[in-house]
């Protein structure tokens, strides 16, 4: 019941007073440390009342439960160093990691703590000291191995063609070697060895993201923009497709080509993920993550709706004419994609001047210049206009999870011995079993100093805007035009005063 009493404490929005019987409920506790106490048992969805008020974004709960681990380690004068508790924010010995929780939710309000004492620090360390050499290297690593696929992609077994040509409009010279045909020769073998490492890399990716899927969930971990959920389906569907193309080689199945620049795309799409690693490029990510899967995910059922239509009706319009003078809309599927190409101004509209156009293409053409170019296109810039100042203003806050976010993965998939635990054992000083870190503090008396003034300042203006109003409200209608140029002379009089209190604090200062 206690245990309960304190989750509900969390969730109160009256913080100082939740605060205060949270510190009533654990005077009456027995069992004030270990297993046994009431901060550690968790809820029914794992979460400790310390975990559950950093989901909650509880920063005013989470501020007092830290002031109540924390351990004033020595003072001198302005300095001072205090050992606060990480045992439940690391995330190297936590199966369900308070950062990654952090990450996680969708409340903003949650990931203001990444900007607190102690996890701002430790999260700083920990990325200052493993967390960027490792992805620097994991970048570079994956650069290199996208250079190996495309140039096995290139140099792919191919043929010249034997067989006689069915149609006019068949433009192939070379095919697809046979299994048998393709690892003749030295740069065959060497192709091979391309192949083999991509074929391996692919194993690897899925090897290491299929744990996480089962341990997150496919919704969460898909789901989420700054745990780098689409970035995740790309990499899977990449990997999927080298595995698809390896049994089309060994099957000696035609057709390799799509599987193959599938990967290609969705491999070097990827790279974008690593673009989190650094400050400049970071936010630009999350911009096109929620572009692609907000405003134009919308955007695109619309588009797809009008140039079903558009693309029917000029198809319609052309079926009776000669394809060789205007074969932009010789077939179907032909004048999908020309409209699709005229949607977005890629090219102009087909004309021959030799030949005489169709009355109704001029029409319909004129119809689909208006919604598509002038109206839809515009629409859609305006769409990630708005996204885009959406996203500016909380930029920084978004780069900051990201870089939690990537610690973390880093932390969980390299072995121990890469990543040693950070902080001080509590030993060391005393404190039982738990790790603590160290934070130097310099408190400056100057800063508290000009608080007071300012907060002086601020009365003072008060009481005076006060008196005049009351004077203002008991006079009658008469008085009213002498009231209130006397209560401009008491604010100017007030300005003055202040004025020349600010200037005793610069010169102090």
């Amino acid at each position: 019941i206690g245990n309960t009493i304190l989750h509900i404490l969390v969730l109160q929005p009256n913080k100082t007073f939740a605060c205060h019987m949270y510190s009533l409920i654990l005077s009456y506790d027995r069992n004030k440390e270990g297993p046994g106490s009431l901060e550690l048992i968790p809820n029914n969805e794992g979460l400790s009342p310390f975990k559950l008020a950093g989901v909650e974004g509880n920063t005013v709960m989470f501020q007092y439960l830290m002031q109540k681990r924390k351990q004033n380690l020595w003072s001198f004068g302005p300095l001072s160093t205090v050992l606060y508790d990480i045992t439940e924010i690391d995330s190297w010995a936590e199966d369900q990691s308070f950062l990654e929780l952090i990450v996680s939710t969708k409340k903003r309000e949650a990931r203001q703590i990444l900007d607190l004492t102690p996890v701002k620090e430790l999260v700083s360390l920990k990325w200052n000291m493993y967390g960027r050499p490792y992805f620097c290297f994991l970048a570079l690593f994956y650069i290199l191995y996208m250079v190996c696929f495309t140039m096995c992609c290139v140099y792919r077994p191919l043929k010249p063609r034997t067989s006689n040509r069915t149609s006019s409009r068949d433009n192939t010279i070379y095919v697809q070697k046979m299994l048998q045909e393709s690892y003749v020769a030295y740069e065959d073998e060497l192709r091979l060895v391309g192949e083999l490492i991509t074929v391996i890399g692919a194993v690897v990716i899925l090897v290491l993201e299929i744990p996480d899927i089962l341990r997150v969930g496919a919704a969460k971990y898909f789901g989420q923009t700054i745990l780098g959920g689409p970035f995740h389906i790309i990499v899977i569907t990449y990997a999927c497709m080298i595995l698809v193309t390896m049994v089309m080689r060994l099957t000696s199945t035609t057709g390799e080509v799509v599987p193959m620049s599938f990967a290609l795309v969705l491999g070097w799409c990827n790279v974008m993920y690593f673009a989190r690693g650094f400050q400049m490029l970071g936010p630009f990510t999350i911009m096109i993550q929620k572009m692609i899967f907000g405003d134009l995910m919308r955007f695109c059922w619309l588009m797809a709706v009008v140039i079903l239509g558009f693309a029917s009706a000029f198809y319609i319009i052309f079926q009776t004419e000669n394809p060789e003078n205007l074969g932009q809309f010789y077939n179907y599927p032909m004048s999908l994609f020309t409209t699709f190409e005229l949607f977005l101004t890629i090219i102009d509209g087909p004309a021959n001047y030799d030949v005489d156009l169709p009355f109704m293409y001029s029409v319909v053409y004129f119809a689909f210049a208006i919604i598509a170019t002038l109206l839809m296109l515009n629409l859609l810039i305006a769409m990630m206009g708005d996204t885009h100042w959406r996203v500016a203003h909380e930029q920084d806050e978004l780069w900051r999870a990201q870089v939690v976010a990537t610690t973390v993965m880093l932390e969980r998939k390299l072995p121990r011995c890469l990543w040693p635990r950070s902080g001080i054992c509590g030993r060391e000083f005393g404190l039982g079993d738990r790790w603590y870190l160290r934070i130097e503090d310099r408190v400056d008396p100057n800063k508290h100093k000009m608080m007071r003034y300012t907060e002086a300042f601020k009365a003072q203006d008060r009481d005076n805007y006060d008196k005049g109003s009351e004077k203002l409200e008991t006079n009658g209608d008469t008085l009213c035009k002498k009231e209130l140029s006397a209560l401009s002379l008491s604010r100017n009089t007030s300005r003055a005063s202040s004025h020349r209190g600010w200037e005793i604090l610069r010169r102090n200062t």
